[in-house]
């Protein structure tokens, strides 16, 4: 235990000590808040597009202008940025089942996807991908977690329809994915195979100035209550990517035949608008908050992912405690330390989708919002923690102080 004062000093020094990755990401935050602007002002954002509309939706110009401005963001031929995607994994749903065929096989690179997803591909008797004859291979990370390129390509041998990869960890001990190393694998694939590159994008948009389009990713996907919402999203997702694999998706998400030209949403698209334009910033702090996480555990002896000093991936920092009741512990100090809830002490429970029990702090304005203050893991050796997102710094800063006099 510490005292308050102590924790501050403890505090101080991790800041100082990583000055230099906090100005890399004030700067990216900078170029992304620029490249917003860009597409705000090209599409000639109004307040007229912040309303919203009843029945069908045909003619929704504020629809229509948001698909725009999230397709010119992300750097891609065109955009779904709907509300009515549930969560990530429904958004990452309805991309698969406008994509895929019977008969297609779907080979993931990055090992398995979290469990919520892994349960569509292949779960039987639930509507899943296998269900409808859909093939899943996979190809496991190398245990540095890098990828395994000669097993990818014997795997690319059969033909596979769509290649899958995850940007980020799930529940897993690796880094999330760079850029870099999208481009270099995406490369890699497309030398070998006509397959398409698809991008599970969830939790790393705006970490970078680029996202996995300039990388050669043919399409990507994420949810709104993570990053790209900004933490006022109040639900959706997005779909984004080569035009005419866009077009299918919209017919898996609405109707064959009627795709984005139907929808309304009457209360109106400000919040996603005003949340797009927030998120470069609030990424940014979530990311310095992601490492004082990391520099004050690493001070106390735990292991971190990514290591101290390192730059993010995402903005997902993992905490290996080696000890269950610590897991629990440092979960009930994130959700005392929330905006929303703090009375609440969070148990481990069966989370539909998942394998084992998880325990989950999120006392957020936005329920299970990941880009707010947040805590999850699953009851299970070694025990790791990912916390994730802090709307403000300053909030984040506290979190971790109040870790600091209880772990140290």
């Amino acid at each position: 235990m510490k005292t308050r004062e102590e924790a501050e000093r403890i505090l101080k020094s991790c800041e100082e000590e990583n000055k230099a990755l906090f100005a890399e990401i004030e700067e990216t935050a900078l170029y992304n808040t620029e490249k917003v602007l860009a597409a705000f002002r090209e599409f000639h954002v109004a307040e007229r597009h912040l309303k919203g509309t009843t029945g069908y939706g045909y003619g929704d110009i504020g629809r229509e202008t948001l698909n725009a401005v999230f397709a010119k963001t992300l750097g891609a031929e065109d955009a779904i940025a709907s509300p009515y995607f549930a969560s990530g994994t429904h958004a990452l749903k309805v991309s698969l089942y406008g994509l895929l065929r019977p008969g297609d096989i779907l080979l993931s690179v990055t090992g398995a996807p979290y469990d919520t997803l892994m349960s569509v591909i292949t779960k039987k008797g639930i509507g899943s991908l296998a269900d409808y004859g859909v093939k899943y291979e996979q190809v496991d990370l190398n245990k540095d977690g890098s990828f395994d390129y000669d097993a990818i390509l014997a795997a690319l041998e059969h033909a596979p329809k769509m290649v899958f990869l995850t940007r980020s960890r799930g529940y897993s001990d690796r880094d999330a994915f760079s850029i870099e190393q999208l481009r270099e694998a995406i490369s890699f694939i497309k030398a070998h195979s006509k397959a398409i590159v698809f991008v599970d994008n969830c939790y790393g948009e705006f970490v970078e100035k680029e996202e996995p389009t300039a990388a050669g990713a043919d399409m990507i996907v994420g949810s709104f209550t993570k990053n790209i919402g900004g933490g006022l999203a109040p639900s959706g997702g997005y779909a984004a990517g080569r035009r005419d694999l866009v077009r299918q998706v919209a017919f898996s998400l609405t109707a064959p035949s009627l795709g984005t030209e139907i929808g309304s949403y009457q209360p109106g698209y400000q919040s996603f608008f005003q949340g797009l334009f927030f998120a470069p910033h609030v990424v940014a702090c979530a990311l310095k908050g992601s490492i004082l996480f990391g520099a004050a555990f690493s001070k106390m002896g735990y292991r971190t992912i990514p290591a101290c000093g390192k730059r993010c991936g995402d903005i997902i920092r993992s905490i290996v405690f080696e000890d269950e009741k610590k897991l629990i512990e440092f979960c009930r100090i994130i959700q005392s330390v929330s905006p929303i809830d703090a009375y609440v002490t969070p148990e481990p429970w069966d989370m539909p989708g998942y394998n084992e029990q998880v325990i989950m702090a999120a006392g957020t304005f936005v329920g299970g919002a990941s880009l707010e203050l947040t805590a999850d893991a699953p009851i299970k050796p070694p025990y790791i923690a990912y916390v994730q997102g802090g709307l403000t710094y300053e909030h984040i800063k506290l979190a971790v102080l109040r870790c600091i006099e209880e772990f140290a």
